[in-house]
């Protein structure tokens, strides 16, 4: 996997700036999980701008995925159609049987709960039990 460094961005590109717009879950040298303010399902990004991650960062990527997917929503499926950013490698994780998340309970501790002010401060990405 690269370190980082030499990763292609596009300054224009909304999945490269990053914004942390919604709860972040995880956020690393590979990819970034967040909450997608659409379909309020957790979304994996690749932090490279692409659309054919080499297949060691795919697989990691749909890994942190399913295990953040699995806390958060339960039952789900990796859906990798870019729909609406078609030029930036992303996925959802769906919830089994559905697209949208918005009527899924979410665990007490979920970043989905949290405070909006707790979402920019990002310390829990790092908190361990």
């Amino acid at each position: 996997m690269s370190d980082g460094a030499d990763r292609p961005k596009d300054p224009d590109c909304d999945l490269c700036q990053a914004a942390k717009i919604t709860p972040w879950h995880l956020d690393d040298e590979v990819c970034w999980v967040a909450e997608c303010d659409l379909c309020a399902t957790p979304m994996v990004v690749w932090r490279s701008h692409g659309i054919d991650p080499p297949a060691d960062e795919k697989a990691y990527m749909h890994e942190q995925l399913g295990l953040i997917a699995l806390a958060e929503i339960g039952d789900f499926y990796i859906d990798d159609n870019m729909r609406n950013i078609p030029d930036h490698y992303h996925a959802h994780a769906r919830p089994k049987g559905g697209f949208f998340g918005h009527q899924i309970a979410r665990p007490e501790a979920s970043p989905a709960l949290r405070p909006r002010e707790e979402w920019f401060e990002a310390k829990w990405l790092h908190e361990t039990e």
